[in-house]
């Protein structure tokens, strides 16, 4: 379960960048729709980091082709999406909010606040994560954080901004 919910330190790249297309896929379904409805963008959420997930492990196993000189063998396959796991991963907690308020169990944008609330959380959390991998100080530690939270931040204000 440790694994599922923090994986390893290689996974940091992968769940900060699926993070960030959920938060920009809410966002973006969010500007283009006054009545932001949940269920919508649970289903633009989700295809779109399905497909960008699609596209690195494409991506990257051609990659390996190149550099191995040969085609890839199904293990070899098997272990590049392994490692583009935490993409898809990523949506799992801010797209099952929207799917409780899309099915009436939360308030519709009470499910919308909590999903970027997650992905807040969750860049938060990567930024510890780079933070202890790296041996930062505690400053170090409060900048990598900031980093990552700013970011997620600048997508919500960007959504605030086109919303409104």
């Amino acid at each position: 379960m440790r694994q599922l919910l923090f994986g390893s330190a290689r996974d940091i790249a992968g769940m900060v960048y699926g993070t960030i297309v959920v938060m920009g896929a809410i966002v973006a379904g969010s500007a283009s729709n006054a009545q932001a409805d949940p269920w919508r963008l649970a289903t633009i959420a989700a295809s779109t980091v399905l497909v960008l997930w699609l596209a690195h492990v494409y991506s990257h196993a051609l990659a390996e082709t190149i550099t191995a000189g040969r085609r890839l063998d199904r293990a070899e396959l098997l272990d590049v999406m392994r490692r583009e796991l935490p993409i898809p991963l990523a949506a799992v907690a801010p797209v099952s909010m929207l799917v409780l308020g899309a099915a009436g169990i939360l308030r519709e944008t009470t499910a919308i606040r909590l999903a970027l609330g997650i992905c807040l959380a969750t860049l938060a959390l990567q930024g510890l994560r780079y933070a202890g991998v790296e041996g930062f100080s505690k400053a170090g530690t409060i900048v990598a954080v900031a980093v990552n939270v700013s970011l997620g931040l600048v997508i919500v204000a960007l959504e605030v901004a086109l919303a409104h």
